[in-house]
């Protein structure tokens, strides 16, 4: 009897744990068939591996399963193309999801209802999508939340003050949207980000907000809590009334102490009299001796070496070039100071006459007149649609100058990387294909100057600009070869510098291949070279960013969130990728040359918008539309 009952335990406890098995493995393959009702009926630019043969865990793209294999815990499909509404009764099926990032697709419509389903959820992510409506009114079947991020939607209407609900909240992102009202005062106790800046809310910005940076709730239509009274500008400051001297505060001065101030006082204006009267004899010897008449005190041979030599430093212009200043005007003309770069600072120059030039004054400048004056007539020969012309130069032993033309478009740097928000145009991707061709273009022709020896040295988006056909154009040319190389390099410059650069005077041919893939990798990431996260504590230089994903094989992860929303551009993407690769490879004689590139690049489809396709220099083009070489 007893053996009986043993056994129905028995039984009973392995009947348990079958039907245990077959419930897991059901749940899992209903998951699957979920991620495939999704996929089928969701419209979407990249394809996926999943497939009715496969297994879900280990081998589907953006799946994670759970430890023991039983659930899809996770599911990130980021850039992958989709749009249009999310499809209902599909993801929301998904009972066990924790992680759902869709961002940076095109999906619209309002925030699926049926998302109330996914109750296990810690972190949501729509970023950058179309996603439009007002936000759920109840937030509480997410109170397993740590992460939610809507921002760059469209979503409309106000804050739920619903969101209280989510105490374990550490990261709340509502940036950029279209979001009015006032703002609830969200006790959170977990939360350490938040951002709801540009949107249209109103009223006071809560208590809660206060402990965070104004960039977190800038862009809205706030009421100040502290009215900011403006300060009267320095100049309009009365000045300060001197402390009088205790002798005056006591008493009267003595018929002594007055006749002296007065004896001095005579002395020190004979002084600077005299002082004056031999400056402006001084300026008229000068003048007399710059027009040829040599005045008596000119008889000193050292005087009329030294006033040669003023003489002869002028402003050189470029044969062909219009600009009819010298620089005395350039040094009257209101100045703007448009960067600080590596090797000097350039300022916008607008003269009596309205001509606007960009006056680039090098700093560290290391070589002798001669070598400088045969550089510059180097660089002036070159003229090309996709090279910034040096119009002219300036060199004295204090002062080296180079001008070019002004350019309102500001540099590539600036196009890309400018405030990034609602309001901002992004640069798509036909104007970077053109930026990248543009520039490789005038990277050979400077390739070609000089016998080929000449080389650019200073590669970056910030020295690149916009021609009249909206094709790149490259500036700022073979100024390393002068500067002085124990000039420790800017960070931004080291982002660019080939691995085998440590002399910023030997740049090659490759290294400039080198730069020009970074340059490349920059217009597809839309990231800067090197970011500095983390407070400082951390750098992350772009090449190696981009090896770590590629290798990792999530491609996808590398284009800046700005182009996916363009279709049909994946292919030339991916295959602008591939070259921009070949061109940081470690080691130099591996890269290709830059007549290569352009032929690769220009393989990726036909450029008719007024830039021939050969490499050969031509007519230079007037260029009057960016911003100053850095």
């Amino acid at each position: 009897m007893r053996s009986n009952r043993a056994l129905s335990v028995v039984l009973a406890l392995w009947l348990a744990i079958f039907a245990a098995g077959v419930a897991a493995g059901s749940s899992l393959a209903e998951d699957k068939q979920a991620l495939l009702d999704f996929l089928t009926a969701a419209p979407h630019g990249r394809s996926l591996n999943w497939s009715p043969a496969t297994a879900v865990c280990g081998r589907w793209t953006g799946v994670t399963c759970s430890a023991d294999g039983a659930r899809v815990v996770s599911l990130r499909l980021p850039g992958i193309g989709f749009s249009g509404p999310i499809p209902p009764n599909t993801l929301s099926r998904l009972s066990a999801l924790q992680i759902l990032s869709l961002r940076s697709n095109s999906f619209s419509g309002p925030f699926p209802p049926d998302f109330a389903n996914l109750t296990a959820l810690t972190g949501l992510h729509l970023r950058f999508n179309r996603f439009s409506g007002p936000l759920p009114v109840d937030f509480s079947p997410w109170k397993n939340l740590t992460a939610l991020d809507l921002s760059f939607n469209h979503f409309n209407g106000s804050i739920p003050s619903s969101i209280s609900n989510l105490t374990l909240l550490a990261i709340l992102n509502l940036s950029n949207n279209s979001l009015s009202g006032q703002i609830p005062d969200l006790e959170l106790p977990n939360l350490q980000f938040v951002n709801v800046s540009n949107n249209h809310l109103d009223g006071t910005v809560p208590k809660f907000l206060l402990n965070y940076p104004s960039s977190s709730y800038s862009g809205n239509n706030f009421t100040p809590i502290i009215p900011f009274t403006p300060s009267p500008s320095p100049e309009l400051l009365p000045p300060a009334p001197l402390p009088a001297p205790r002798s005056i505060t006591k008493k009267k001065l003595s018929e002594s102490a007055i006749l002296g101030i007065i004896v001095g006082g005579c002395a020190f204006l004979f002084l600077m009299a005299a002082l004056f009267l031999y400056l402006c004899c001084s300026r008229g010897d000068e003048e007399n001796y710059v027009s040829g008449k040599r005045s008596k005190g000119d008889r000193s041979p050292e005087k009329a070496v030294a006033r040669k030599e003023d003489a002869n430093n002028r402003l050189v212009f470029f044969e062909g070039c219009t600009f009819a200043f010298d620089l005395e005007d350039l040094l009257r003309a209101s100045a703007e100071v448009l960067g600080k770069g590596t090797f000097g600072t350039a300022y916008k120059a607008v003269l009596e006459d309205s001509t606007t030039v960009v006056v680039k004054r090098l700093k560290d400048a290391s070589v002798g007149k001669r070598d400088f004056e045969q550089l510059m007539e180097v660089v002036g020969r070159i003229k090309h649609e996709n090279v910034v012309e040096l119009k002219g130069y300036y060199y004295s032993k204090d002062e080296k100058l180079t001008v070019y033309d002004y350019y309102n478009q500001g540099s590539v740097s600036s196009l890309l990387h400018g405030k990034r928000g609602q309001d901002r145009i992004p640069l798509d991707w036909e104007t970077r294909l053109r930026i990248a061709l543009g520039a490789a273009r005038g990277i050979v022709r400077i390739h070609t100057e000089n016998n080929g020896k000449l080389v650019h040295g200073n590669i970056k988006s910030s020295n690149v600009f916009l021609n009249d056909q909206q094709f790149g154009c490259v500036s700022d040319l073979g100024l390393p070869s002068i500067i002085n190389p124990m000039i420790p390099p800017v960070s931004r410059t080291a982002g660019y510098r080939a691995p085998e650069m440590v002399d910023t005077r030997k740049a090659s041919q490759a290294s400039d291949v080198y730069s020009f893939g970074v340059l490349l990798l920059e217009l597809l990431t839309g990231k800067s070279p090197i970011q500095i996260v983390g407070g400082g504590d951390e750098v992350i230089h772009l090449v190696r960013w981009v090896q770590s994903v590629v290798r990792e094989e999530w491609t996808a992860e590398v284009f800046d969130v700005e182009l996916m929303r363009y279709p049909n551009i994946e292919e030339e993407m991916v295959e602008m990728l591939q070259i921009a690769m070949s061109c940081v490879v470690r080691a130099a004689d591996r890269r290709p040359k830059m007549a290569e590139v352009v032929r690769m690049i220009e393989g990726l489809r036909r450029f008719d918008g007024g830039n021939r396709t050969s490499t050969e220099a031509s007519t230079p083009t007037p260029a009057h539309h960016a911003s100053a070489p850095q």
